[in-house]
């Protein structure tokens, strides 16, 4: 009975999404106040009815219905009960079912949360919203639906995928897809602003808010997602440039450099067209990012979906959303009224540069990507781009994005002066050449240069961050009480920026000690054998045989010594899942603030005998590599604090007149 609801609910909600389309649309056209109001019930009622059919598969894949096919293919009665309620999101059904419970979320958002946006706009806002809801309901219900039924039901399921069974994944989907769906709702902000011909300060200000938190969403979402497979794989690294990671990391590449546009929006009503269109792309690159992964294009542990009929459906939507938009946006833009004019040396030009890099490494993220398809497709043959591809091309680009911004953050709008700037950062340049040198002679080697230029990146990042809030506080220049007073007297979003490059110059810390002083010893161990790396001694004790809920492993017993004290005991597994007939190596990993001891258990030495003592092993030591995880979640913090900013949460300032006749208030 469950499925049925389910079924129906989404029937109902994809006929909601056609009201929330088409009746606002008529109001605003027709300048008929009371039929925009059906936007904000229609918002709501699109919600209710998605999240009752998300309850409802959730409900079956509780109880283990395996007269749903959804349920019977991912799930297995042996599952504990997370991942019972992870398997939901763990396969292309459910999945798309929860993207669009994300997207109708995001809705709901605006209609309750956006009562200071003129009518006529939010009207429009919620009409788009509900059309790329429409879409992918029509999507699900006619390519994807989650609650066909089995005739005969099968007594047990399938399970689900081994690699899935994780904590991991009852947080990196939800998290990157509030990150991908999220975007949605800028995007629609920007589609309602050309069909009304509106873009200005107040517009700026109504976007930072969505566009702050999709980004922290995603920013999240994209750091649990690669220590899931940093610790869940057993590869010891932490980026592979797959491209479905590529997938992810565009959409943010191109929504960080959507919030830093923005806000020349907000303060100085320029650089409209762009914020426009990177609000466009920024959903453009999250929808092609879901064609990637769902219509059999890629081979990947992250993709869902190989079925040709899937894919064409959403090549069709992705032609019709992203070239529609771009269309439109061809047509309007050159409308939209310039806005203030500033100085080649000014925080407007460093907010340019910084989007023109970030926007152009993601064309290489995204050409390198693409590329070996696009050769395929042609008959060029396969290729593959990989690790020195990206290297190469991505890292040049970013470094002069993190040396600006610590400069522009300290450049004053309209005009500034550089000089003045550098000399205030003196501090900060000093202490970044010291780091160069100590890191150069700690390690005693000039092949080792790039890692302390990466040493050095880092600590003008860190120190440029902290002068400039020590500026603005005046510390050490007044009185305590002085400083402290003006210190939480700061805006959120100040201490939210100097937070997020902060966090950014410990994440590149983390990214080149990790890369470049990374220790590796694969070797076949016997119980009673000792491995020395990175000054700790690792002795192998042996194995045994263990049962999981819904698996049976072998555990290994490593103990770690340092200068002969006992520190740590680690227990890497190889786990068999006999309902999913597939394997797992289980990493055991001794995480310290200066790196982590990464322990591998690999195959058994003597195949033909179960009783071999012998191990392949494979023993890691990723110099700070936590600091990885820790800078990306610190980033996101950094957004969250800069959205509790006031100012997001006061009226916003009054909205310029469009360039047609519209109504007062719209």
């Amino acid at each position: 009975m469950a499925a049925e609801i389910g079924h129906f609910a989404l029937l109902l909600a994809l006929i909601i999404s056609i009201i929330q389309v088409i009746v606002p649309l008529a109001g605003t056209e027709k300048k008929i106040v009371g039929l925009t109001t059906f936007a904000r019930p229609a918002a709501r009622g699109q919600f209710l009815f998605i999240i009752i059919a998300f309850s409802s598969l959730m409900y079956s894949y509780v109880v283990s219905d395996f007269s749903v096919a959804n349920v019977a293919y991912n799930s297995h009665t042996l599952k504990p009960l997370i991942y019972k309620i992870t398997g939901v999101w763990g396969n292309h059904e459910g999945s798309m079912l929860l993207w669009v419970a994300i997207l109708s979320l995001f809705g709901l958002g605006v209609s309750e949360l956006g009562k200071g946006l003129p009518p006529f706009l939010r009207a429009r806002v919620l009409a788009i919203q509900g059309l790329i809801g429409g879409l992918f309901l029509a999507f699900i219900i006619f390519t994807s639906n989650p609650f066909e039924r089995l005739d005969p039901a099968p007594t047990e399921g399938q399970g689900l995928n081994p690699i899935l069974q994780d904590p991991g994944l009852a947080f990196h989907p939800p998290l990157l897809y509030l990150g991908y769906v999220g975007f949605s709702i800028v995007f629609s902000f920007a589609v309602a602003a050309l069909i009304e011909g509106r873009v200005d300060a107040a517009w700026g200000r109504w976007i930072r808010p969505w566009t702050l938190s999709a980004w922290c969403a995603l920013t999240a979402g994209i750091a649990l997602g690669s220590w899931w497979a940093y610790y869940e794989l057993g590869w010891g690294g932490w980026w592979f440039w797959d491209p479905v990671e590529n997938a992810s990391f565009i959409p943010w590449l191109v929504g960080t450099a959507l919030l830093h546009s923005a806000i020349v929006v907000e303060k100085r009503n320029a650089l409209k067209t762009w914020t426009i269109l990177l609000a466009i792309l920024a959903f453009s690159m999250s929808l092609l990012g879901t064609f990637l992964v769902r219509s059999g294009v890629l081979t990947s542990v992250h993709t869902f979906a190989s079925d040709p009929e899937r894919g064409v459906f959403i090549l069709c939507l992705l032609v019709f959303l992203i070239g529609g938009s771009l269309i439109l946006y061809a047509i309007r833009s050159p409308k939209l009224k310039g806005g203030g004019l500033f100085a080649p040396i000014s925080r407007e030009s460093a907010l340019v540069l910084n989007n023109l890099l970030l926007t152009t490494s993601a064309a290489v993220v995204l050409l390198g990507t693409l590329y070996p398809l696009i050769l395929d497709a042609f008959g060029g043959g396969k290729v593959s781009v990989g690790a020195p591809f990206f290297n190469a091309t991505f890292i040049p680009l970013m470094i002069p994005a993190m040396l600006a911004a610590v400069i522009g953050a300290k450049l004053t709008w309209k005009r500034s002066d550089l000089g003045s700037v550098l000399i205030r950062l003196k501090f900060a340049f000093l202490s970044t050449i010291f780091v160069i040198i100590a890191s150069a002679w700690i390690t005693g080697s000039l092949d080792d240069i790039l890692a302390a230029c990466g040493f050095g990146i880092s600590a003008w990042l860190i120190i440029g961050s902290i002068t400039e809030l020590a500026e603005k506080i005046s510390l050490f220049r007044v009185p305590f009480s002085i400083t402290l007073r003006r210190a939480t007297g700061l805006p959120r979003s100040v201490w939210g920026m100097a937070i997020a490059h902060s966090a950014l110059g410990i994440m590149v810390a983390g990214i080149t000690a990790s890369s470049a002083w990374k220790v590796e010893k694969i070797q076949m161990m016997s119980p009673g054998d000792t491995i020395s790396i990175a000054g700790y001694n690792v002795n192998f004790e042996g194995t045994r045989q263990i049962r999981g809920p819904n698996y049976k492993a072998e555990r290994g017993t490593f103990k770690v010594y340092q200068l002969g004290r006992h520190i740590a005991t680690l227990s890497p597994e190889k786990r068999e899942y006999p309902a999913e007939r597939g394997q797992t190596t289980e990493a055991s990993i001794k995480t310290m603030f200066t790196g982590d001891l990464y322990i591998v258990l690999g195959e058994r030495g003597s195949a033909s005998s179960k009783f071999s003592t012998n191990w392949s092993t494979r023993i890691y030591f990723n110099p700070l590599v936590v600091w990885i995880w820790g800078g990306a979640i610190l980033m996101a913090l950094g957004g969250l604090i800069s959205l509790t900013d006031r100012r997001y949460r006061i009226g916003a300032p009054t909205a310029a007149r469009p360039f047609k006749d519209a109504p007062k208030g719209g």
